[in-house]
């Protein structure tokens, strides 16, 4: 009795194992059925990502129309280098124009990386299945950083400059003798205003 009883209750899990597997293979091909035939595919080509990942959103002038379904690399043997493909899963209803801008964008300050694509005007020339945009590369942080040592240094060389009466902005600020010259040409353009409208005649 009890042998016949395990056999029932294994008989019933089998069945809903089987049941459940048939159930979420269903929704999945449903889901992914929709999904593929609901939108089409554009490649997106940069030479660096800084940090995209699949499943970043891809926004067009701002609003969500698909996000990024794999990432690749292609290399270029006639110019020796690598480039990244980016393939983004678009919606069916987007007009992109062929000219459009395609960038690396970050939302916020330090989150995540996703792909902004700015409307073109050539909407003549739209952006069809499977075809691709060259986007303009994010700048990688450490030529920022690199950018921003630079500006420090010129600062500090400049304010060492001033400091040692060099070049015209330190001559004006501690030479006394520029301010004697500036203070005697005032005050003769008090006395005598008219020089400011006399033309000196050029000697032939």
């Amino acid at each position: 009795m009890l042998f016949g009883k395990t056999k029932l209750e294994l008989k019933v899990g089998i069945f809903v194992f089987i049941g459940m597997i048939i159930l979420v293979t269903f929704v999945l091909l449903i889901g992914d059925f929709k999904t593929w035939t609901s939108g089409f595919q554009v490649n997106f080509i940069f030479n660096f990502v800084n940090g995209v990942r699949v499943g970043a959103p891809v926004r067009f002038a701002g609003v969500d129309i698909g996000q990024v379904k794999a990432i690749k690399f292609i290399f270029l043997p006639q110019e020796q280098k690598t480039q990244v493909q980016i393939v983004g899963w678009l919606k069916k209803e987007i007009n992109i124009p062929s000219d459009s801008t395609v960038w690396v964008n970050t939302l916020g300050l330090l989150g995540e990386k996703y792909i902004e694509i700015m409307p073109g005007r050539d909407y003549a020339n739209r952006v069809t299945a499977n075809q691709s945009l060259v986007g303009t590369d994010p700048i990688p942080m450490h030529e920022v950083t690199q950018l921003a040592k630079n500006i420090v240094e010129d600062l500090d060389e400049g304010i060492v400059k001033l400091k040692n009466k060099e070049g015209t902005i330190g001559k004006l600020l501690y030479d006394d003798a520029i301010y004697k010259e500036l203070e005697a040409l005032i005050i003769d353009v008090r006395k005598h205003p008219w020089k400011l409208f006399w033309k000196t005649k050029e000697k032939k």
